[in-house]
């Protein structure tokens, strides 16, 4: 049998004021800190990471990053950085900064700590990064070659952010399931080149069933600054699970989707956690799975998450369109991971589908 790797960060933190332990998951090694951040988070961190750097005799540097991830935009931070090198970053805020914060980790080959301060996907828990073009397509993915050192989810402050963002991570965590089952069974490679792993899929497994038991009401309370164990839960689920699932389990359709939906200006603007929630549906009826595809569009009114591309921005659905996000998809190395091999009509059939069913039940 074909070798496993199976990767995780080495320690995964979340709680109610967590933050204030961050600079504890530090080693003796870590004197100098690079923490990479947008401007609105730092006014929420600074202080606190200030204090526990000046208890524990640490020094401490703050790089704003508020641009588009481009290759220009990066290489001025890596500049910037270049005259005084860390020892250790730590990338805090949403899937921006934390981006910015891993590809600085990737180029001076240090170890990263990610702070998330919202839960729009997951990408805390992982290695990789995204960089795109100056016209916002997809470039192309960085691996770093280790997980994060650690993971510190506050939920404190994720209770503060707008509910949007939990929605948008809970439609990037709901396609886990069915992604890495569908990459284990066409016999795929998950992100770190190797086969599937079977408890990756049943991390999936138990994320889907968390984000079902707890959806509902964590987005009732988000944005509220309120405790809530089923926010707790849907954090754990939306960030850990999903993430340990997508990295060794693999990724398929609804992931793949995302390379042409974010080339249409329209739904390009929507958050990658609704434009993944969306490909899923796609996903389902190409492999006709029609019962859980049911399931999910019931589900996903419940909740607030896209059953159909107008709900995505694109108000005028015509053919050119749908060929050039099927054209996209089919290019995205996701698509492997599937049980047939699928071609350009296969995909806008599925599309123009969801989009009747969604007229059908109106």
């Amino acid at each position: 049998m074909e070798r496993l790797v199976f990767g995780a960060p080495m320690r995964y933190i979340q709680g109610w004021g967590v933050l204030n332990e961050a600079l504890n998951w530090l080693n003796p090694n870590h004197q100098n800190i690079c923490v990479v951040t947008d401007a609105f988070v730092l006014d929420l961190i600074q202080p606190t990471l200030q204090a526990q750097a000046k208890q524990k005799n640490l020094a401490i540097d703050f790089v704003v990053f508020d641009q588009a991830i481009t290759r220009t935009h990066l290489q001025q931070m890596f500049d910037q950085v270049r005259q005084n090198i860390p020892d250790i970053v730590l990338a805090a805020g949403g899937g921006l900064s934390i981006d910015a914060g891993k590809a600085l980790a990737h180029q001076f080959n240090l170890p990263f700590i990610t702070i998330p301060t919202v839960a729009s996907n997951d990408a805390p828990t992982s290695k990789n990064y995204v960089v795109y073009t100056d016209h916002h397509q997809m470039d192309y993915v960085g691996h770093l070659d280790f997980s994060p050192w650690a993971v510190i989810v506050d939920s404190q402050i994720i209770s503060k952010a707008p509910k949007k963002f939990l929605l948008a991570g809970i439609g990037d965590a709901i396609s886990k399931k069915f992604e890495a089952r569908a990459c284990l069974q066409s016999q795929g490679k998950n992100m770190f080149a190797t086969r599937s792993s079977i408890t990756a899929v049943a991390i999936g497994d138990a994320c889907f069933e968390q984000i079902q038991q707890h959806a509902q009401a964590a987005l009732t309370i988000a944005g509220t600054g309120k405790p809530s164990d089923a926010l707790e839960m849907i954090l754990e689920a939306s960030i850990l699970m999903s993430g340990l699932a997508f990295e060794s389990g693999g990724l398929s359709i609804a992931h793949a989707m995302t390379r042409g939906l974010t080339a249409i200006p329209e739904t390009s603007r929507q958050m990658h956690g609704l434009q993944v929630a969306y490909g899923l549906l796609v996903q389902l009826y190409l492999d006709q799975q029609h019962e859980e595809l049911d399931q999910l569009i019931i589900f996903y009114k419940k909740i607030g998450l896209p059953v159909a591309l107008k709900q995505l921005g694109l108000t005028h659905i015509d053919t050119a369109t749908l060929h050039t996000i099927a054209d996209l998809t089919l290019a995205a190395p996701h698509c492997k991971n599937f049980s047939s091999v699928l071609t350009q009509q296969d995909l806008v059939a599925a599309m123009q589908n969801i989009e009747n069913l969604d007229r059908q039940e109106r």
